[in-house]
Order: structure tokens, then C-alpha cells, then sequence
């Protein structure tokens, strides 16, 4: 059965517009990919989208709210109990978890983080979890500060901040291809552990 005319089940057109739209951007680039080109191959009428996406940038901004809900469910599953006595090595686990959520969702990561072609502050999905995720890496700070893993000159919204900027800066040069003019041998995915790694060392103080 041909791409466009293939069919979905009623109630379930909304993930099938999600789905399609990530299939488009990834043949095509996203600056290509119009609301008209998604319904077609979903198989629906041109103004179906527009039932529940009034623009591309709302339909986008469903894809980023997937995105995530993904991302979230990754960095909570990396995260490991037994290293709650260890908030850095836990906070780390949370950078591992990003890290394999941009391999597995390169798309999803493109879409979510240009905030050009999204309204992320208008989604209550979005910033939720991003502000789950963000409260999590306070807390961890905070008690790793407390127990003495960290200098405790160090201002923890700065820390924060940092954490994000290495884990996004890493993602962004493996879905963009830069490891292979910084660091051409080995496996990017491997060299991206490894610079997260050097990060979170480099937070510990001698003592820890």
C-alpha cells in the first residue's frame, strides 16, 4: 500500500501526524516540510491536520513535547538507586541518560532544541518535565555541596547551567557531525561519554 494512502485508526490520527512529520524531516530537512506534505503522507485530507494544529509550529511543537516526554523517561530510567549516596555519579547518570536519548532520538533532539520552530514556553508538557529534570539537578547539587563532593563556593544554579551547556554542546556536535574533524577515531558516542565523564570529575573536589 502506497506511503499516502496509508490508513489510521480513528483516535489515534494525532501520533500518526507526529510520526510522519519525523519521518519527513529526517528525508527531507524540516525547513521542507509543510502541514499539506504531512497529511498527504498520512494519508488524510490536507485540512486534517489543522484540527488539532493550527501551524507548523504547533504541529512541531507536539513533536518537541514527544521529544520531551522521551527525554525525561530516559534520564529517570539512567538514574540508579544505588547511587543516591553518590548525588555527582547520580547527577552524571542523568547526563549518560540525555546523552543515549540523542543517539536513539537525533530528530527529536533537532526539533526540541531550536526554539524557532517551536512554542516551547506554551507547552505545559514541556516545561513541566524540563523543570522536573532541572529541580532533580539542584537537589543532587545541593546534597553533593552538603556532603562535601563539591566546593562549596560553588553556586549551584551556575553549576546547573554548566551541566546543560556540556551535555547540549556534546549532543549538538554528534547530530551535527563534528567528531569526526575533532576526534576522528573511535565512536563519537563513546568520546561523548567520555567528555561528560571529564566534566563531572572536574566538579569533585581533591577530597571525594
Amino acid at each position: 500500500m502506497p506511503e499516502e494512502q496509508r490508513p489510521y485508526h480513528h483516535g489515534n490520527l494525532v501520533p500518526t501526524l507526529i510520526e510522519t512529520t519525523i519521518q519527513l524531516i529526517e528525508e527531507m530537512g524540516v525547513e521542507k516540510v509543510t502541514v499539506r506534505e504531512v497529511a498527504k503522507r498520512a494519508g488524510v485530507s490536507p485540512g486534517a491536520p489543522f484540527r488539532h494544529f493550527k501551524s507548523k509550529s504547533a504541529l512541531l511543537t507536539a513533536v518537541a513535547e514527544q521529544a520531551v516526554e522521551r527525554l525525561y523517561e530516559a534520564v529517570t530510567t539512567a538514574q540508579d538507586p544505588a547511587l543516591e549516596h553518590d548525588p555527582l555519579g547520580q547527577l552524571e547518570r542523568i547526563g549518560q541518560g540525555y546523552l543515549a536519548w540523542v543517539r536513539a532520538h537525533p530528530t527529536h533532539f533537532q526539533i526540541v532544541s531550536d526554539r524557532k520552530l517551536i512554542d516551547f514556553q506554551s507547552s505545559e508538557i514541556s516545561t513541566t518535565l524540563n523543570t522536573r529534570i532541572r529541580l532533580r539537578m539542584v537537589e543532587l547539587l545541593t546534597r553533593a555541596r552538603d556532603n562535601g563532593q563539591l566546593a562549596p563556593d560553588q553556586d549551584i544554579e551556575t553549576v546547573v547551567l554548566n551541566s546543560r551547556a556540556v551535555v547540549y554542546g556534546l549532543s549538538r556536535m554528534y547530530t551535527d557531525g563534528h567528531f569526526r574533524d575533532w576526534q576522528s577515531d573511535g565512536d563519537p558516542f563513546a568520546w561523548m561519554q567520555r567528555g561528560l565523564s571529564a566534566f563531572i570529575s572536574g566538579l569533585r573536589t581533591k577530597t571525594t
